[in-house]
């Protein structure tokens, strides 16, 4: 008997979890929110002869506010460190690897009301020689 009661203390909380997520208050499992995660800017970094460049430090700044996030470009010459923290507003996107920059590259946002999205999606920068 004492390990039926248990089983059913169990399935109690699991229907009790279940019936508050019902509710308006936060949930746990972030895969319900899709507000929660914010739409990021895929930024690839070349050399100017098209090998992707590892290591290469991308940052994007608001236009207006002038506040900044920088990232890293991965093995692929990818980064998708520079979110929508930086919308409404335009920004400026720029790459450095050692003393190669890239020229700036200028990007919108589009904004609903949960997201802002960056127009273009990606962008690619090309290392200066």
């Amino acid at each position: 008997m004492g390990k039926r009661l248990k089983t059913y203390g169990g399935l109690g909380l699991l229907v009790s979890a279940l019936v508050t997520g019902c509710d308006e208050a936060p949930s746990a499992n972030r895969h319900e929110d899709t507000c929660a995660e914010p739409m990021s800017l895929r930024v690839e970094v070349m050399s100017s002869d098209g090998a992707y460049i590892q290591g290469a430090s991308v940052t994007a700044t608001n236009l207006e506010s002038n506040v900044s996030i920088t990232g890293v470009t991965d093995d692929r010459g990818v980064t998708t460190a520079i979110n929508e923290t930086l919308a409404p507003s335009p920004i400026r996107v720029v790459a450095t690897a050692g003393s190669h920059v890239t020229r700036a590259e200028r990007v919108e946002w589009t904004c609903d009301e949960c997201h802002c999205t960056p127009v273009p999606e990606s962008v690619t920068l090309k290392l200066q020689d």
